[in-house]
């Protein structure tokens, strides 16, 4: 008969950190987006940089989407922290198709909203206790 091993003590706190890097990078992710989207309206507007930072932000909030679904599967926070780092995940995908100088008047409330979410996401995993968790 085989046993599985239970989490090491460590796997916990790594994985809760992991979660905490990567919702703390995509935060300066997007501050990083709202600088080179302003530039975008000069004549050596930095498309390319805005891009780059959309694809840096899909890796970033990925990473971060599958440490909260790791991290809710082993009881240390609720389903909804999963569920809201998938959400923005997949939204920085939908963020990314909509952007361009013809949806303005979308991709720029959308902004706000993506904000809203990595900001919410960062501080729920930092509010996340570094013992055991609560699973709901």
């Amino acid at each position: 008969m085989t046993q599985t091993a239970a989490p090491t003590a460590t796997a916990r706190p790594a994985l809760l950190r992991v979660l905490q890097i990567f919702a703390g990078l995509a935060v300066l992710n997007v501050l990083y987006q709202f600088v080179t989207a302003g530039q975008l309206f000069g004549d050596n507007a930095p498309e390319e940089a805005h891009g780059t930072g959309a694809i840096v932000l899909h890796v970033v909030s990925g990473i971060a989407a599958i440490a909260a679904v790791l991290l809710w599967r082993q009881g240390v926070c609720r389903l909804s922290l999963a569920v809201l780092a998938a959400v923005v995940f997949v939204y920085t995908f939908i963020q990314a198709a909509i952007g361009g100088y013809n949806s303005l008047g979308v991709h720029i409330p959308g902004a706000m909203l993506l904000t809203a979410g990595v900001v919410w996401l960062l501080i729920a995993s930092l509010r996340l206790p570094q013992g055991r968790g609560v699973r709901g």
